[in-house]
């Protein structure tokens, strides 16, 4: 289908461009959200007479989305979540989860429709996620999920937490080992055999 947008689409153009979409794009999502008009000749005629008053609105959202945009970006959230000792989450950390990060933290001018995450969330660690206040407009913030308050403050400061876990003997436990001892041979009995025979 032959659409006009009225707004930048990403990967699409920009204003007044005329692309040709999937039917089911431009039916359920650019139509809808009046993100397009459909190109005939009724609605170029119409969006040729619009185009000034378009772009002037166009350019007062662009302009506040750069003030908001001052705010947001480089903005760290921490998210608390239970993990195995591997550090993959019980669960994924989705959009929801950081939209309610950031407005506890006071940064309401965001909306779910703007958190772009390409992927769900599902280990612990630092992950930057990009925010699109407006078409033109992408800021980042940084997520940082952590399984306490403690961990995110070392994972803040650039500590790779799963890797210290793993380095760290947390066992308590060393077994008695045989260098000279045969495959699957217990090493207590080796060295009674070795005792025997001085």
């Amino acid at each position: 289908m032959e659409i006009i947008l009225l707004e930048r689409i990403e990967k699409l153009g920009a204003i007044g461009d005329i692309v040709t979409v999937k039917d089911g794009y431009a039916r359920n999502f650019l139509l809808p959200n009046r993100k397009a008009l459909r190109s005939n000749n009724a609605n170029k005629k119409v969006f040729e007479a619009n185009r000034a008053k378009i772009e002037s609105d166009n350019a007062a959202r662009r302009s506040d989305a750069q003030k908001a945009a001052d705010g947001v970006n480089g903005t760290q959230v921490v998210l608390i979540r239970q993990s195995s000792n591997a550090g993959a989450l019980y669960g994924s950390v989705a959009v929801r989860d950081i939209i309610e990060a950031l407005h506890a933290d006071g940064k309401t001018n965001v909306n779910k429709a703007m958190v772009v995450l390409e992927r769900p969330i599902k280990t612990l660690g630092l992950f930057d996620v990009k925010v699109a206040l407006h078409p033109e407009v992408t800021v980042t913030i940084q997520v940082n999920v952590a399984r306490s308050p403690e961990e995110a403050d070392l994972q803040a400061q650039g500590v790779d937490v799963m890797a210290d876990l793993f380095e760290k003997d947390e066992s308590g436990f060393t077994e008695d080992y045989d260098p000279n001892a045969e495959p699957g041979e217990i090493a207590t009995d080796a060295q009674e055999e070795s005792t025997e025979e001085a």
